[in-house]
């Protein structure tokens, strides 16, 4: 089992930054790779950003790159959402998701593909 907290989020307002942790436990060990993933009202949850453990190699839907960073303390076990220019659309709840089996490119962006879910952290931004 791996458990997973997320923590850092919050009200903003469009143009301000936020940066979201996710600290994992347990066995972190057979975890593969960790991934970033939101919901907003009324909406699927949709991929958001991957990274994996070993390589740190990095994926982020079309919908926020340049804006958002991954990032990973593998001596901390944690995992970083660095959030810049947000607008209101970020608005929704990011859940930290661990996965144990491999992944590359878009089999990363799957959530069925991960095992072990977080709690989630509101983001809120506001215009």
């Amino acid at each position: 089992q791996v458990q997973l907290v997320e923590s850092g989020g919050g009200l903003v307002q469009a143009g301000d930054s936020l940066r979201l942790s996710c600290a994992a436990s347990g066995r972190t060990f057979s975890s593969y790779a960790m991934g970033w993933f939101r919901q907003a009202p009324g909406k699927e949850r949709e991929f958001v950003a991957a990274i994996t453990w070993s390589r740190g190699s990095t994926y982020y839907a079309d919908s926020v790159k340049g804006r958002f960073t991954i990032s990973k303390d593998s001596a901390k076990n944690t995992v970083y959402l660095q959030m810049n220019s947000l607008t209101p659309k970020d608005t929704a709840v990011y859940y930290c998701a661990a996965r144990i089996s491999y992944c590359s490119a878009y089999g990363c962006y799957r959530s069925s593909g991960y095992d072990f879910w977080g709690q989630g952290t509101q983001v809120t931004v506001s215009s």
